[in-house]
């Protein structure tokens, strides 16, 4: 192909690229829902806000330590199961795991009082009992995902006995690192008496202010990007599956957001030792079993320096970290993590769930 041939063919797609732009563009704007999701699922458990999910077995002969993913209070859980080819719950599944997820609906308003015990000592429990109920058996691989590990690693120091392994993505430990909701949650600036006491239930656009905040020209530049790929059906796809999980942002009970800001953000009492749960202390060191912690390499949110309480504050003597490329959230469903770190995770987790 001489110079003039690559040329014109170089032309040719690029108008083709274009005309699909146009036609699709349109279609993305009156399209229906993404739909997400996907893998069969029921409900064996429900109290207040939270909800616990059981997903159908695929395989006859599954491992014996159940596994349960625990999803941030403020992002639903479908994030784990965005699409077949594209659903860590899946990949799980059919790597014989037998796998729950304890999700959240939207608080109601007489559920704005609901805290961190609430979280860490109601909740998380009644839900691992649940599970064994299910299943027989009392071990437990618990894994979350940001504040959703969090919760995970402080129930975990509260209740050690059935936690055989703790996996934490993305997880704060240590949150004067994490520096753009330090500076948006500045004490001397941010009443958040004052929002609580009036608002009682927080809503989603609080914290989608905050992620924003964060990067200011990032939805911008998603939907440049959106546009240029417009031509590309899984690329549209995809994003519209991302956009609308970030869209359903949850709102918060008043008073987690109250203790999140005031004893994790502003006390930092988890890694100062400070954090006590109806009257008792939050101890990293009491958590005991395997950790495997999982950090995203480019994660403008959770940073690797947030995490590392994990690895060198808690009692575990079988401690693992992935540093995986990525962001916040590619980091439980984009590409690299079908490829690379879900293998490493069922790699891990296998031999730990005889």
């Amino acid at each position: 192909m001489n110079e003039n041939e690559d040329i014109a063919r170089r032309v040719e797609l690029e108008i083709d690229r274009a005309l699909k732009r146009n036609i699709k563009g349109l279609d993305f704007l009156i399209a229906d829902r993404e739909p997400v999701g996907t893998m069969p699922k029921s409900v064996i458990h429900r109290d207040g806000t939270a909800v616990l999910y059981r997903f159908e077995p695929v395989l006859d002969e599954i491992y014996r330590v159940p596994l349960v993913i625990v999803s941030p209070p403020s992002n639903r859980g479908y994030i784990f199961d965005l699409a077949p080819g594209q659903s860590f719950v899946e990949f799980m599944l059919n790597h014989g795991y037998d796998v729950y997820n304890l999700d959240w609906n939207p608080p109601r308003r007489d559920e704005a009082e609901l805290g961190l015990c609430d979280y860490v000592d109601r909740f998380l429990p009644d839900s691992l009992a649940a599970v064994a109920d299910v299943t027989g058996e009392e071990d437990v691989s618990l894994a979350g995902y940001c504040m959703g590990g969090t919760l995970a690693t402080i129930h975990a120091a509260l209740h050690p006995a059935p936690i055989r392994n703790l996996i934490t993505l993305a997880t704060p430990v240590d949150f004067n690192y994490m520096t753009l909701f330090q500076s948006w949650a500045d004490k001397r600036y941010f009443d958040v008496e004052l929002l609580v006491n009036n608002l009682g239930i927080i809503p989603a656009d609080v914290m989608l202010g905050a992620f924003d905040l964060s990067r200011p020209a990032n939805r911008t530049a998603g939907r440049m990007t959106l546009w240029n790929n417009m031509w590309n059906d899984d690329f549209v796809k995809s994003y519209r599956m991302f956009d609308r999980w970030a869209a359903e942002t949850l709102p918060l009970p008043g008073t987690y957001f109250r203790e999140l800001i005031t004893r994790l953000m502003w006390d930092n009492a988890l890694v100062n030792d400070t954090l006590d749960i109806a009257d008792r202390h939050v101890d990293l060191s009491q958590i005991t079993c395997p950790i495997l912690n999982i950090v995203a390499q480019h994660d403008h949110i959770v940073s690797h320096e947030a995490t590392r309480p994990l690895m060198e504050m808690t009692g575990a003597t079988d401690r693992q970290e992935i540093v995986s490329k990525g962001g916040h959230v590619s980091l439980v469903a984009g590409p690299a993590a079908v490829r690379r770190l879900w293998p490493h995770i069922d790699d891990w987790l296998g031999v730990r769930s005889t």
